[in-house]
């Protein structure tokens, strides 16, 4: 099954959702409700727009946040 891509989304839009996805206080719930997309949406939108190193360590603290709290991102 090939990779699931994002819908198309204007740059302005793309950097808000980088930006909410990488602070520690944006859920996926409220990008979900800005922006319509679900957690899997903005792991591959950070996927395709960000340095594999960058999004292998953005997935590795918001695994790390989530094992330490019950409700996280």
């Amino acid at each position: 099954m090939p990779p699931m891509r994002t819908p198309p989304l204007p740059p302005d839009v793309i950097s808000e959702v980088i930006q909410m996805a990488l602070s520690d206080h944006d859920s996926f719930d409220a990008i979900r409700a800005l922006h319509g997309l679900g957690p899997d949406a903005v792991k591959t939108l950070m996927r395709e727009n960000l340095k594999t190193g960058s999004y292998r360590a953005w997935r590795k603290r918001v695994r790390q946040f989530s094992d330490r709290r019950e409700r996280y991102k």
